[in-house]
């Protein structure tokens, strides 16, 4: 079950998004309908990539497969999207596929039950991949072109955008010190979480990891284990409605206790 956002279920959190520079609004909207308030931390900037010749490349193959929404934006600032006969279009969680029917695409393969690379390569139609079009960022989903290259597939691979890490905002720092007990971190990057890690002292490290944390996959719930949370809420994915959802049916199953208001 994932909370319906409907009423203000999380009336009395915070919950810390460490969504790249200027992305934060929908998660912040999502919040406040919600009852929570969101502290901004980002510790990623996201900037284009003269991708133009790949990205045709990738666009004009058999099965095409985005792997965020940013990819979707960036691609779409240098060539029009549009199926070809034949093709296969493809998305690894709701929200790149909801910005791709947004650009016009609207048949779009997405995973069944889990929005990560693995949920994405256990769809039977790409079981014998021929040509892949895999439109994405440096270093960004590298399992997907890997298995997919091991399965026979010839990669096409467009990298449309990168991402930069950046020190977060001292004083986004010092608010999170001070945040009360009722705070979530939200996680749907390890790169995103990790530079994150690498900037707070070891008391801003122990403070955190002793506040819940929603992971939008397995692998970061490992990752977040790791690093010595305990509270770890699984969602099944990374969009606002889907973390968000897992910490109202947390609350809601009694799991942290109710704030004070």
């Amino acid at each position: 079950m994932v909370g319906t956002g409907t009423a203000a279920t999380l009336a009395g959190w915070y919950v810390i998004s460490l969504r790249p520079s200027g992305t934060h609004a929908p998660l912040r909207r999502a919040a406040a309908t919600r009852g929570a308030r969101l502290l901004p931390l980002s510790t990623l900037r996201l900037r284009p990539l003269p991708a133009g010749v790949a990205l045709a490349a990738a666009l004009a193959c058999r099965q095409v497969v985005f792997t965020s929404p940013a990819a979707v934006r960036f691609a779409r600032s240098l060539l029009p999207l549009q199926v070809r006969p034949g093709q296969q279009w493809f998305a690894v969680g709701g929200g790149t596929a909801a910005a791709l029917r947004r650009a016009g695409i609207a048949e779009v393969r997405i995973p069944d039950d889990r929005a990560d690379s693995e949920g994405l390569l256990a769809l039977p139609e790409l079981a014998a991949p021929a040509a892949v079009g895999l439109v994405t960022a440096p270093g960004g989903r590298g399992l997907i072109g890997e298995t997919l290259a091991r399965r026979g597939g010839e990669i096409h691979r467009a990298e449309v955008y990168r991402r930069e890490t950046v020190r977060p905002r001292a004083d986004r720092l010092e608010a999170l010190a001070t945040l009360p007990a009722h705070s979530a971190l939200l996680v749907s990057s390890g790169e995103a979480f990790a530079a994150l890690w690498e900037a707070l002292s070891t008391a801003g490290r122990h403070l955190l990891a002793g506040r819940p944390a929603i992971a939008s996959s397995p692998r970061l719930a490992a990752m977040l284990a790791e690093a010595g949370f305990t509270a770890i809420v699984p969602a099944p994915g990374p969009s606002p409605r889907q973390l968000l959802g897992a910490l109202e049916d947390a609350v809601a199953a009694g799991r942290f206790a109710i704030p004070v208001r």
